[in-house]
């Protein structure tokens, strides 16, 4: 009390003067408790995982578009008496209530899959799936890599813990053996199964010339190349619609990339994309390495 008096003292006397707001910032100051901290981070928190959900999507142009338009409406009915402008607010405002989860149900859905998941209990691996695993990367890097080479288009989609089978559904059924000969010939410019996705359970390959969800994200417009077409933008819609990871080799360039949980990692070479696989299937044995070097890339594209 005394201090807010010292202030009020020192700064100049006007209807909003510095001292008014120094007063009232101590007295919210005096009545905040460790609860009301708590309560502000909690609300913190709440807003900063809708923002960072929305990142790179329509939603955000569609949210900021939101944001203006109420300001905008506060603006209006604070400063002008409007009673028939504020009647219609009153009677719209329900029903933009009701249209929000309408308008951000992909969204919506993207975060309950990903909460979903995080619950999600994995069993470690027996010698047998260890032995699959590393013949899936195996013939996954050595397809790529001759892929890459003789600049051929490809996308290879590896199941993890989501089901697939609405997507295996749209392709031919094959239920082979992936080796690295057989994606050489699926993906072989102008056959029949080249054009789309194959998908692979372990070691099998389970259908080919597969339709992948298209990504509506904004990452493939701003990147500095304009080479990533569909395959790209198929690659990163099923890394958003699942957990499944997609290994791409891009037809104009032949670079290798991969996609996961909706970020891509771009320019990839034989190593590294072994060591991704390899950190994504068997993280307890890359954890104290790898992901301490890597992790960040995972998330975020490189330029």
């Amino acid at each position: 009390m005394r201090a807010s008096v010292f202030v009020a003292l020192l700064l100049p006397q006007s209807p909003f003067s510095m001292a008014e707001l120094l007063n009232d910032l101590f007295f919210i100051f005096q009545r905040l408790t460790w609860l009301s901290v708590i309560d502000i981070l909690l609300v913190t928190l709440i807003f900063f995982a809708l923002l960072y959900l929305v990142r790179d999507t329509q939603a955000m142009v569609l949210l900021r578009g939101i944001l203006s338009l109420v300001v905008l409406v506060a603006l209006l009915t604070t400063l002008v008496a409007l009673p028939a402008f504020s009647w219609l607010l009153q009677a719209t405002l329900p029903a933009l209530l009701f249209a929000v989860p309408v308008i951000f149900s992909p969204e919506i859905r993207r975060a309950l899959e990903r909460i979903g998941r995080a619950g999600t209990f994995t069993p470690g691996n027996t010698r047998k799936q260890d032995q699959e695993i590393q013949a899936c990367i195996q013939a996954v890097v050595t397809a790529a890599a001759r892929l890459s080479a003789r600049q051929h288009g490809a996308l290879i989609i590896l199941r993890r813990l989501d089901s697939l089978e609405e997507y295996i559904r749209t392709g031919v059924q094959l239920d082979a053996r992936m080796t690295p000969e057989l994606l050489l010939q699926v993906f072989y410019p102008n056959t029949p199964l080249h054009d789309g996705a194959v998908i692979a359970e372990g070691i099998r390959l389970v259908a080919a010339a597969c339709v992948m969800p298209l990504s509506a994200s904004g990452i493939l417009s701003r990147s500095p190349e304009r080479q990533m077409g569909l395959r790209h933008r198929a690659a990163l819609g099923i890394s958003e619609a699942s957990d499944a990871i997609a290994v791409v080799v891009s037809e104009e360039t032949g670079s290798i990339s991969i996609a996961h949980a909706g970020r891509m990692i771009r320019r990839l070479d034989s190593e590294r994309l072994e060591n991704i696989l390899l950190a994504f299937y068997r993280p307890e044995e890359h954890h104290n390495g790898f992901f301490r070097r890597h992790f960040p890339y995972l998330f975020r594209q490189e330029g």
